[in-house]
């Protein structure tokens, strides 16, 4: 690492510490040069391809925007949003890739969103998806409701009624 003050090409590494969560390193470094310190933060860059093949950083804002526009109007409030975005890099950074494409942020969207509020998810996969007719949304509709539902109950059937027993008389 270049020195900042002298331009030294080499420095030495003093400390290390995890920052953000484990998101980034802070380095306390010496410049054997000029005998400076000083503090570098590194970063992994996530990249997001676009579908035209244009690569640039992924940006959280962008993915809070988008959601913003589905949730107009419902009950969801800006933590909510910024949470959902961290979760959305979260499970992008979990795939250990360094590029992802820009349809993998999406689906990565879906999930929790349908979590955070059912009818923001109908709109934000009706765009993403593209939805061209009705039969789209209530294909969609039908599955949320069968989540609602849940799996068939394993529970064993009620047992038959019982004959009365006869009185003894």
């Amino acid at each position: 690492m270049r020195c900042p003050f002298c331009h030294n090409p080499d420095s030495r590494v003093i400390d290390s510490r995890e920052a953000d969560e484990g998101a980034t390193t802070r380095r306390r470094r010496n410049c054997p040069k000029c005998g400076r310190r000083f503090t570098t933060v590194e970063e992994a860059v996530l990249a997001v391809v676009k579908r035209n093949g244009v690569s640039e950083p992924f940006n959280r804002s962008k993915v809070v925007a988008g959601v913003r526009r589905a949730c107009q109007g419902r009950p969801v409030d800006e933590g909510q949003l910024k949470l959902l975005a961290q979760q959305v890099e979260d499970a992008i950074r979990a795939t250990g890739a360094a590029e992802v494409p820009s349809n993998e942020v999406g689906l990565a969207i879906l999930g929790p969103l349908r979590e955070l509020d059912e009818v923001a998810y109908l709109r934000f996969a009706s765009v993403y998806r593209s939805f061209t007719s009705v039969a789209d949304f209530e294909r969609e509709i039908a599955e949320l409701k069968g989540r609602e539902a849940g799996p068939t109950s394993t529970d064993p059937a009620p047992p038959p009624p019982r004959d009365p027993v006869p009185s003894g008389g």
